[in-house]
C-alpha cells in the first residue's frame, strides 16, 4: 500500500470516526474534526517514517512513540494535544477499525473455512483467557487502590 493509499484509508476512517463521534459523545462535529486531525497526522507521519527511516520497524511502532511523545506532560504542546484528542472517544475510534477488520476476514473466508474447527476453539480458549486476565488485573489493581 502506498503512502497515498494509505492517506486516503485514514480520512476515510477519520470522517466515519467524526460521525461516529459526534453519535457517541456530547462533543459536535468543530468540537471534534482537531483531534481527530491531530490523530490522523500522528498516523501519516508514523507510517512516513516506517516507510523512509532505515530499520525496518514497523509502521505501528512509529505512531505510538509519537503520539506518546506528543501528548507526554511537560513537552510542549502536550496541553493542546490533548486537550484536542480527549474529545475523540476511543470507542468512536475503533467502530471503523473493527468494520475494516470485518471486511478483511470477509475477503479471506475461503481461508478462514479451511482452518476448520481448531480455529473456533482457539479463538474461545483466546478470548476466555484475555477475559480473565483482564478481570484479574483490574481486580489487583482496584484493590491495591482501595476501591474495593
Amino acid at each position: 500500500m502506498t503512502l497515498k493509499d494509505s492517506l486516503i484509508v485514514l480520512f476515510i476512517v477519520g470522517a466515519m470516526s467524526l460521525v461516529a463521534n459526534v453519535i457517541g459523545t456530547p462533543y459536535g462535529v468543530i468540537e471534534s474534526i482537531p483531534g481527530l486531525l491531530i490523530l490522523i497526522a500522528m498516523a501519516i507521519t508514523g507510517m512516513a517514517m516506517a516507510k523512509f527511516l532505515p530499520g525496518n520497524i514497523p509502521a505501528v511502532a512509529y505512531v505510538v512513540t509519537l503520539a506518546c511523545l506528543l501528548s507526554y506532560p511537560g513537552v510542549p504542546g502536550s496541553e493542546y494535544v490533548n486537550a484536542y484528542v480527549k474529545k475523540v472517544g476511543f470507542l468512536q475510534l475503533c467502530t471503523p477499525i473493527l468494520a475494516y477488520a470485518g471486511v478483511s476476514i470477509g475477503k479471506d473466508l475461503d481461508a478462514f473455512a479451511k482452518s476448520g474447527w481448531r480455529i473456533v476453539v482457539i479463538s474461545c480458549i483466546v478470548f476466555i483467557g484475555t477475559y480473565i486476565g483482564s478481570a484479574v488485573i483490574a481486580q489487583c489493581i482496584l484493590k491495591a487502590l482501595g476501591q474495593i
